[in-house]
């Protein structure tokens, strides 16, 4: 429940919160639960490349899959655009794999951008919720990941881009989001603490699984 004394409700200095983590990872789960506990507006890249399913299908996969994936992306930070010109806060979910990504974040022209990067720690763990997803939502529409070994082709395609240093204009908060006996409850508290610090990089659980 959206909290109305929260300093980020009704902000003139808008903030952006900007999720980063390969598919499964939890950031989507973790996403919505800041999103109701405070009150922001959340965009979500998935549901805009869900809505061009019906473009992927008229074009060849070689060129439909980086092109509509651009497009989702420049979609969704055109209305991030739009939430921050008006003062507003806001939560974006996405792989953010690379740094130019980023980079497009940050000249959204928000007065802070908090990355939540979300790493699951226990690599059996993010498999099995990856292919329980994979199996409940019927190949993930196309565009996402739905077993372990499409997960695995994705990151080696990736070659290393999506491991970067936020830089200066961002401040960085991993969470291992497989952490035992912490709940989704605890990671919003943790992530709600970061954002009150001064701290520029905040790495809660224990070392994540990283290849």
């Amino acid at each position: 429940m959206a909290n109305s004394s929260n300093p980020l409700h009704q902000s003139h200095n808008p903030l952006i919160i900007a999720m980063k983590g390969h598919p499964g990872t939890g950031k989507s789960t973790l996403a919505r639960a800041l999103a109701a506990t405070l009150g922001l507006p959340l965009l979500d890249k998935d549901d805009i490349r869900s809505c061009t399913i019906s473009l992927q299908l008229l074009l060849p996969q070689s060129q439909s899959q980086p092109l509509l994936n651009d497009l989702s992306y420049r979609t969704l930070f055109e209305i991030a655009r739009t939430q921050v010109r008006l003062g507003l806060s806001v939560i974006l979910d996405s792989p953010l794999s690379n740094k130019s990504r980023l980079d497009e974040v940050v000249a959204l022209g928000a007065q802070r951008v908090i990355v939540v990067d979300c790493r699951p720690g226990d690599e059996m763990e993010w498999r099995r919720r990856l292919e329980e997803r994979g199996r409940e939502e019927g190949g993930t529409q196309g565009h996402k990941p739905a077993s372990w070994e499409e997960l695995l082709r994705l990151k080696e395609g990736y070659k290393g881009c999506d491991e970067y240093d936020v830089g200066e204009k961002a401040k960085r908060i991993v969470i291992d989001t497989t952490a035992v006996g912490v709940t989704t409850e605890d990671m919003v508290m943790r992530v709600l603490q970061f954002i009150n610090s001064d701290a520029d990089l905040v790495v809660l659980g224990r070392e994540p699984y990283i290849t």
